[in-house]
């Protein structure tokens, strides 16, 4: 029996002479480390000759990955709602409510939106949209879509609360505000937009309102107590993703003044992974998109892009880029050169 310090832990090891001996014992490759035998290194081609004694201190290492785990990002907060997934993803336009259910899966989203319709209630086969959404999975953000006044677009809402508290989903407490101008464009009417707001505001809804990437409105639908601005990327399902990131910029610049955690999800426009990557990278708390998803060749294989792009845009935000510069710069030192 040889009493071994290894790795600063004391071991008492039977049958173990040799240094060659302690690494069969521990079932160590001995390719694949290096030694220590008193702080002297010990070559592997003298580890069956080099005896061990009561006492002896050994290091036994290896070689390992730089750097640290990821670093744990905090959730995603809006109002009261708080969220993991910093991708929101909706149910519209998918060729079948199977592929739907799988491209969710496959974003890796906790919230999806849903509009409020009379018609269509069923599919040919007889089938609900809700037949296919795990409510205990997801929460619902209902939102108003195809509303053009602020009187309509209130009334979506209502019925979305009441439809969602009988469901028993907390989707109940907020909704997506869309208040359009025109169908050409499906641009925001901020008039209306602004007083549907203040109206469901004082209802008691946490409200995300959908919005142009015009700071000053995105400042006054904050103030009016939206619990989330949204500003679009593009037009709504044209694939053209940021048109103007120095808004965005901007946007996230005002409403973030004094409220740093307040949260800004680019909502429309998306196209592809890359868009989302890049709102990320502005410093956007989330990306809300439906059509990329929906209607790409493949959705589902889709979805898992967009979930991996948010998440690694999010990471690049908050890690922090390297600066822009007109001219290279060596990533090896020039000194030391052979020439």
């Amino acid at each position: 029996m040889v009493r071994l310090v290894v790795n600063n832990e004391t071991r008492d090891l039977a049958g173990v002479a040799t240094v060659a001996e302690l690494l069969n014992h521990l079932r160590f490759d001995a390719r694949r480390v290096a030694v220590e035998l008193n702080r002297q290194v010990i070559p592997r081609d003298r580890h069956a000759e080099t005896s061990l004694a009561d006492n002896d201190e050994l290091e036994v290492v290896t070689l390992v990955g730089g750097g640290s785990d990821l670093p744990v990002d905090l959730p995603l907060r809006v109002g009261p709602f708080q969220f993991e997934s910093r991708l929101f993803t909706g149910t519209g336009k998918y060729a079948t409510y199977d592929l739907m259910r799988d491209s969710l899966a496959a974003s890796g989203c906790e919230v999806t939106t849903v509009a409020v319709r009379r018609e269509r209630l069923v599919d040919a086969q007889g089938r609900n949209l809700l037949d296919f959404l795990d409510l205990g999975k997801y929460t619902v953000l209902p939102n108003t879509a195809g509303c053009f006044a602020a009187e309509d677009a209130v009334r979506h809402a209502r019925l979305a609360r009441e439809l969602l508290t009988n469901l028993g989903n907390a989707g109940a407490a907020w909704v997506k505000l869309e208040c359009l101008a025109d169908k050409k464009t499906l641009l925001p009417d901020p008039v209306g937009t602004l007083e549907a707001t203040a109206t469901l505001v004082k209802e008691g809804f946490q409200v995300l309102v959908y919005t142009s990437d015009d700071p000053i409105l995105a400042k006054r639908l904050k103030d009016l107590g939206a619990a989330s601005v949204m500003p679009a990327g593009s037009p709504i399902g044209s694939g053209q993703g940021i048109l103007n990131a120095n808004n965005i910029r901007i946007c996230i610049e005002y409403l973030k003044e004094n409220d740093p955690g307040y949260p800004v999800i680019v909502d429309a426009g998306v196209g592809t992974a890359s868009d989302v990557a890049l709102a990320m990278e502005l410093g956007c708390d989330g990306v809300l998109l439906n059509t990329a998803i929906a209607s790409a060749k493949d959705p589902v294989r889709m979805a898992h892009a967009m979930r991996h792009a948010c998440e690694a845009g999010r990471m690049a935000f908050l890690s922090g880029r390297i600066p822009r510069k007109m001219y290279a710069t060596a990533s090896s030192p020039w000194e030391g050169r052979i020439s």
